[in-house]
């Protein structure tokens, strides 16, 4: 699931782009990796890879920051 999280943000963000390294522990927006409309992205990537729909309240920072923290998010949801 991380690595699933980290391609379609290196691949969809970042254009493929060989130089981005992304671990799951990384902050995604506090180091740029990922903007507020790239993590809008990344959401709809998740509700639609996972088949469920995150609600508002739960589009929190502390669900989002890092690729460890959306899975933990998701298994809990599942």
């Amino acid at each position: 699931m991380e690595n699933t999280i980290i391609q379609f943000i290196i691949k969809e963000l970042h254009n493929n782009a060989e130089d981005v390294e992304i671990l799951p522990e990384d902050d995604l927006l506090g180091s740029g990796l990922v903007d507020s409309m790239g993590m809008m992205r990344v959401i709809q990537f998740l509700e639609e890879t996972y088949d469920f729909k995150i609600p508002p309240q739960d589009m929190t920072i502390e669900y989002f920051m890092t690729v460890e923290a959306m899975t933990t998010y998701i298994k809990s949801r599942k």
